[in-house]
Order: structure tokens, then sequence, then C-alpha cells
């Protein structure tokens, strides 16, 4: 069975919640209407990311029933689909957390606190200190992690030890500058990543400029591979990328005859690997 996964690439505004629940609930109706199953939007796409300050990110942030996860999950239930997505989020104790939720038919099934937080956000979040979430979901077993986390391979063998088919990436990246010719790197890690793990990954990020910020706009599907299934126009604008996706293939570890990357693995000799 394939699945079609949809990355919606969008602009949020920063402060604007009522402006990107609208865009992030049209961009789930455009993607179900092209027959998308699995559906993953930005990294704080309720919200916006830009934030001058933790006042003005308290503002924007929502609880886990406001109105952002409350609309969204509706709309997953009413199309049945999975859908993936970042918001600001003030926990129950009143701290706030750059968050991601997956919701569908049957409600809202995880949410996923950012572990590993960038640069201006530790001024303003809390980090999550839970491992990504694997969720059994109708089309495949689903994990969740947020942007930064990529860039600690642990992070993504953690989810495919637990069984992650496809790891939803929710991503804000800021662009850099990079060699004439060369790919984002950002984009190069995340293919290393599915394809050192031979899982599905979906990445999501985000663009339009927010006060002074450029982005990646490096929003992408690969597959267990290594390879993009589907990829953003280079013009860097909003747009759905789609692909049909065997998620059960990334239950095959195998990579040669006598070979499979999680059978492999000597974990006595990595000790110093999580050693502080």
């Amino acid at each position: 069975m394939t699945v079609r996964v949809a990355v919606c690439q969008l602009a949020p505004t920063v402060g604007d919640s009522t402006r990107n629940l609208d865009l992030a609930l049209r961009a789930v109706t455009a993607a179900a209407d092209r027959g998308a199953r699995l559906v993953v939007l930005p990294e704080l796409v309720t919200s916006g990311y830009v934030f001058a300050d933790e006042a003005e990110a308290r503002r924007a942030a929502q609880a886990q029933d406001g109105p952002a996860v409350t609309a969204l999950t509706r709309a997953a239930r009413d199309r049945g689909l999975v859908v993936c997505f970042g918001f600001a989020e003030l926990d129950a104790g009143g701290l706030l957390r750059n968050s991601a939720a997956l919701v569908d038919a049957d409600g809202l099934r995880a949410v996923y606190r950012k572990a590993h937080l960038w640069d201006r956000e530790k001024e303003i979040f809390i980090p999550g200190d839970d491992p990504p979430p694997v969720v059994d979901t109708e089309f495949g077993r689903v994990g969740l992690v947020i942007c930064y986390d990529l860039e600690f391979p642990e992070w993504l063998r953690l989810a495919a030890l637990r069984g992650a088919q496809i790891v939803c990436a929710p991503t804000n990246w800021p662009a850099e500058p990079r060699p004439p010719g060369e790919r984002p790197i950002e984009v190069v890690r995340a293919q290393a990543s599915a394809s050192v793990n031979r899982i599905f990954l979906a990445v999501a990020d985000r663009t339009g400029a927010e006060r002074g910020v450029e982005w990646v706009a490096g929003s992408a599907i690969i597959g267990p591979a290594g390879f993009p299934l589907s990829e953003a126009e280079p013009d860097g604008g909003e747009q759905i990328l789609l692909a049909d996706c065997a998620l059960a293939e990334a239950a095959d570890k195998r990579i040669s005859p006598r070979n499979d990357v999680l059978a492999d693995r000597r974990p006595h000799l990595y000790d110093g690997v999580a050693r502080p």
C-alpha cells in the first residue's frame, strides 16, 4: 500500500494567528484535494517565527486544546487525514514550547516539544525532554521531530529504532551563505539521515521573509535510499509537494545481502556518543 504524502511550504506571518490558521487550513484542504492522506506543515506555522521577545511569543502561543490544534484536528477528521504541524505551545505549567502536533481522525495523537533549540529560541522557549514520538496511524508508523533536531543523528536514529517508517519534520531553516552551485546543507543532512536509517522523511520548510530573515525554502520528501522523491521548486515560493510513498519499504533495513543498518550496529562501542 502506498500513501500520498504532502509537504506544504508556506509563508506565515509572525503574530497573526488568524491569518496563519486560515493559511494552514487552506493548505491542508488543497493537499487533500490532490489526494494526500499525510500532510506536513512548517514549524510554528500558526504563529510565525521571528518573535521580538518572549512576551510576543506568549501572546501568540496556544494550549493543546486551543483554536489552532482544534481546527486542524477537525480538518484531519473531516478529510480522513494525518496532519503534522508546528505551533507555539503554552503548556499546562505556563511554559512556552516550540511544539509540533500529530492529529488524525481519532483526534490529537501526539505533541512533541522541540528538544534542540536553535539560536534565539533559547531566549523564548523551554526545550522538551522526551524522545521523538512514533505513532501508529492508519497509513503507517509516523515519527515527529522539529527543524534543528534533524542535525543530531542520534535523534533520528531513536525514531528509527522505535519503528518509525516516516518522520515528519516541520522546519524553519534560516538561509545561510553557501558556495555557488551547492545545495542547501540542511537538505543534504536530511537526505543523509533518511539514508542511514532507511526511513522516509517529510520536511516542511517555510518561505516568505520575516523581519529580515530569509529562509532556505528547502521542503522535501525523501525516500529510504536518501534521494528526494519530491523537492521544492527553486523559486522558494509557497507550494505543495506530493509523493506516493510505500511506507512498508522502511521496515526493510537491508542494504546488501549481508548488511542491515540497524542489525549491524554495535552499541557497546558507542558509549562515548551519549556521554556528556
